[in-house]
């Protein structure tokens, strides 16, 4: 799946779909204990879905730090847009998302 979605501030956001490989890597990226926290994953899996803002590529992190350098170019604006399109498109994913699965 890929999908561009619109955030409120009027940026396109790119959606991949996560595969197996994606979410090893951002377990790895985050360490065992922020792998373990439900909420912070949930975040994070909605921020590694975004492969493009603006068709600018945005890469899969590596650290925790490159994390929060995702979460904080989405803002508040483009989690809520991840959030709504992922949900309208695959409610199961992301249930699994929030409960940390």
């Amino acid at each position: 799946m890929m999908q561009d979605v619109l955030d409120s501030g009027g940026r396109v956001l790119t959606l991949r779909r996560l595969t197996a490989l994606d979410r090893l890597r951002l377990y790895k990226a985050i360490g065992a204990v922020l792998a373990e926290n439900a909420p912070y994953l949930g975040m994070a899996l909605l921020a590694i879905s975004v492969m493009a803002i603006d068709g600018v590529p945005i890469p899969l992190p590596g650290s925790e730090g490159q994390l929060e350098g995702i979460l904080q170019r989405l803002g508040d604006a483009g989690i809520e847009a991840v959030a709504a399109a992922l949900e309208a498109a695959e409610p199961a994913l992301l249930s699994e998302a929030d409960a940390g699965n």
